[in-house]
This record gives C-alpha cells, sequence and structure tokens, in this order.
C-alpha cells in the first residue's frame, strides 16, 4: 500500500497558507497535491486517489467539512483538519467525522511534519479498522507521538511504536500517558517565539 512516496493532498483557500504547507512537506519527502477550494479538492480526489489529506476546515463554497464527509462516504483516504479555531464544538466535529487530526492555525511546519507521517503511517491499517471507529485524544496522542519520533529519530513507523512503548516502560508509565506529555511537550516547544 505504501511501496511509493506517500501522496497527500492539501486543501486551502489562503494562497500563503497553502504554498507554505506544501512547501514544507515536499521538504520533508512527502508528494503533495495542492487545491484551493473544495471542488476542486473532490475532482483530485478521484483522479489521484491520495493517501491523506489536509483540510482546511472553512472555506468559502464547499468547506474542509463538506470534503471530508465526501472522502468518508466515497475514498479510503484520510483526512487532518486545519483551523484558525481551536474551540471545542469544532474538535468535536472534526472528531465526528473521523479526522486524523486536527492542526491549529499559525502553522509551524516542523510540528505539522510528524503528525503528518503519523496520519498517513496510520492511513495504511485504517482499513482494518470499522469505518465508524473514532479517535479519542489519547489515541490521536499516541499517533503524533510516533510521528515525532518518526520525524526526529529517523524511525519507520514500526520503530517509532517499538520506541514509545519502551520508553513508557522505562518510565512506569502508560503508553497514553507518555504520549500526551509529548505532545504537549512539541506544542510547548514549538510555541516559543524564534
Amino acid at each position: 500500500m505504501m511501496d511509493q512516496t506517500p501522496l497527500v493532498m492539501v486543501v486551502d483557500d489562503d494562497r500563503l497558507v497553502l504554498a507554505t504547507l506544501c512547501a514544507g512537506l515536499r521538504q520533508a519527502g512527502i508528494e503533495v497535491i495542492e487545491a484551493d477550494n473544495g471542488d476542486e479538492a473532490i475532482l483530485l480526489a478521484r483522479r489521484h486517489k491520495p493517501q491523506l489529506a489536509i483540510l482546511d476546515m472553512r472555506m468559502q463554497g464547499k468547506s474542509g467539512m463538506d470534503v471530508a464527509r465526501y472522502l468518508a462516504a466515497n475514498t479510503h483516504t484520510g483526512f487532518m483538519f486545519l483551523s484558525a479555531f481551536n474551540d471545542s464544538a469544532t474538535i468535536e466535529e472534526a472528531n465526528r467525522l473521523g479526522a486524523l487530526g486536527y492542526l491549529v492555525k499559525p502553522l509551524d511546519v516542523k510540528q505539522i511534519v510528524p503528525a503528518v507521517r503519523a496520519a498517513i503511517a496510520q492511513t495504511a491499517s485504517k482499513a482494518a479498522l470499522p469505518a465508524s471507529a473514532s479517535m479519542g485524544r489519547g489515541q490521536r496522542d499516541e499517533q503524533v507521538a510516533i510521528g515525532i519520533l518518526m520525524e526526529r529519530l529517523r524511525l519507520d513507523y514500526d520503530r517509532a511504536l517499538d520506541a514509545l512503548r519502551n520508553q513508557a516502560r522505562l518510565e512506569g508509565a502508560s503508553v497514553e500517558a507518555l504520549a500526551t506529555s509529548m505532545v504537549e511537550a512539541a506544542n510547548r516547544l514549538n510555541s516559543i517565539p524564534r
């Protein structure tokens, strides 16, 4: 399923955000296609069948939510949301749709790449899960933590998962608790002005 470079579709009606995110993902070795509206995103998804879509939640015309509903009903493409809104109702709606992640603008590509890699790895095994399965915060944090380890330690998914489990065992913590603390630490580090 993942013999080639993963294909990620990025959809945002803000051209600067779109260009910045696409450039950062390409620099990280991820193949990217891009759209600046929901209609174009659906056409690209049909044509190219990306493994993952990163969707701006609120766009003119078809929103990221509309595109996510289409992807969930008609494709095997996993999706994450981008939004300037970090309120619990918006996050709950993203979870209900089956989002693999939720990225808050303004973006830091260094923080996003590990989350994207974790979501890509998860889409490879998602076919084994029931379509209605939705991730809780602990599961999302675990996937993001695995992505962080993949990126920082240059590990593949299975080795990163093993490293996370081994570290949790060494610390006498649950994998979920360690993952949450790693994600919170990464978020704190990424929020420090440069």
